[in-house]
Formats: structure tokens, C-alpha cells, sequence
């Protein structure tokens, strides 16, 4: 990657954070103001950023239509979507998500919000942290040795909560469980008032290719209410890839509503 590409990403990287200033941009990626505004002039031309009336710069629409495509190459969603929104009206509109593996990150790659007033922080196209979410353990324990070691060895161990797992041999440890229950939990340890399950969408295989979580805030449901919910959880992951090998075959026999 050239020193031009790599600032220009650095750019877009920091204008997903907000919109920002010229002299802001450059005090961020530290480089004088002329070469971020030579990258800025060509970013904004190609519609990748866009700048107000105020002189400040923020995602452009070019980034919208790279975002609709990028998820609609994501085919697993759209197979996902209507169990993962009967999940959520199941489940007495808690917040869904379904999550891929990326670089050594899990991506939520599709949600559906939760209907209460008080909800988790998260958007679809999103990292999750590997160590603290249960998509992320869900994703890790389908791992082979030598991918996990790779992971695990860039992976920041960084306690969001004082129930964070911290070290790599204590995750490896909470990722033989996952692996022997079959289903995952994130108990107040990436978000302290938040409770999550999570649970592996399979290939026919075996291989886990996604992983599905439902999410809580302890004041609608505490640990012990969300955990009940792991039945549900996993009747909807066996019909997910009950579709997902529907959709590989061809078979036009399963009809999906969401209704």
C-alpha cells in the first residue's frame, strides 16, 4: 500500500468517528495540512467525502453505496434475517445480532434492534471485541490450533468491565466451554449493564461460518432470564442453516416469511 492510500484510509477512518476540520484531520494523521487537503480534494471528488458549509468534512454517499453492496454481498444475511427477526419478536424485542469473522475480528454484519427504551451500543458493520462479546467466543471456538494462536497473539486482551477475561489462557479455557455447551456468554464483560448469549450458525460441515447473539440490559432481564433464552437461541441458528443449506442447494421448498 503507498503512503497516499494508507493516509487517505486514514482519513475515512477518522471521519467515521465525525465530521472533523482541516486542521483537525491533520493534527490526527500528523501531516501538514496541504497533503491532507491534496487527499481530500481527490477523496471528496470521487464522492468518498463530502464538505459543509462550515468547511468541514464527513463520509461522502460514495461510502453509502459501498456499504448497501458490501452487505448484500454478505448473502448469509439475507438468508439470516427473517429467523433473526423472529428471534427478536420471540424473545420479547430483544436486540439480535449476527456476526462474522473479519481479520481476526468479529463484524456484525446484521442486526435487529431491540424495542426497548434502553439498549446496547452497536451498528452492523462494526468490530466486536473477540475477548468480551459472545459472537466474538462463539467465532474464536470454531478456530484450529494454529488460527487461534495467530488471533489470540494480536489479540488486545483490554478489560471493558471488571469481569473482562484478560489473559489468553483464561479465554482459551471460556472457549473449551463454548465448545463443549455449544452456545457462548458475554456476562457484563463488555458492557457492565449488558448480558448477551450467542450461538454458531454451522456448514453442513461443521465449520462455524457466523455466529448469532441476543442482548440485555440487566435491567429488563437479569443473567439468569437471558440465559433461558438459549433454547431460543438455539432453535433459531438450526433453522438459519437449515436455510443457508437450502439456499446453497437450490431448494425452493422452504418457504421464509417474516411474518
Amino acid at each position: 500500500m503507498s503512503q497516499s492510500q494508507g493516509r487517505a484510509l486514514q482519513i475515512l477512518g477518522e471521519l467515521g468517528r465525525g465530521p472533523r476540520s482541516l486542521d483537525e484531520l491533520a493534527g490526527a494523521i500528523g501531516v501538514h495540512k496541504t497533503t491532507v487537503l491534496r487527499l481530500l480534494r481527490t477523496l471528496q471528488a470521487d464522492r468518498f467525502v463530502r464538505r459543509d458549509d462550515r468547511h468541514r468534512f464527513s463520509l461522502g454517499s460514495r461510502l453509502f453505496e459501498l456499504g448497501t453492496a458490501s452487505l448484500e454481498q454478505h448473502a448469509l444475511r439475507d438468508v439470516a434475517l427473517p429467523d433473526l427477526a423472529r428471534l427478536g419478536r420471540a424473545t420479547g424485542g430483544q436486540a439480535v445480532h449476527l456476526a462474522v469473522l473479519e481479520d481476526n475480528s468479529p463484524i456484525y454484519i446484521a442486526k435487529v434492534e431491540s424495542t426497548s427504551s434502553v439498549r446496547m451500543y452497536s451498528r452492523v458493520g462494526l468490530p466486536a471485541p473477540l475477548h468480551a462479546t459472545a459472537v466474538g467466543k462463539v467465532l474464536a471456538s470454531g478456530l484450529s490450533e494454529r488460527r487461534l494462536d495467530a488471533v489470540l497473539a494480536d489479540t488486545d486482551f483490554h478489560a471493558f468491565t471488571a469481569r473482562t477475561i484478560t489473559d489468553a489462557a483464561a479465554y482459551r479455557a471460556e472457549l473449551a466451554e463454548v465448545a463443549r455447551r455449544g452456545w457462548s456468554e458475554d456476562a457484563n464483560e463488555h458492557e457492565a449493564f449488558v448480558n448477551c448469549v450467542g450461538a454458531p450458525v454451522r456448514e453442513p460441515d461443521g465449520r462455524i461460518i457466523a455466529a448469532v447473539s441476543i442482548s440485555v440490559p440487566d435491567m429488563i432481564l437479569d443473567h439468569d432470564q437471558v440465559r433461558a433464552l438459549v433454547p431460543q437461541l438455539l432453535e433459531t441458528t438450526a433453522a438459519i442453516e437449515a436455510a443457508w443449506s437450502d439456499n446453497r442447494t437450490g431448494d425452493p421448498t422452504r418457504e421464509r416469511t417474516t411474518r
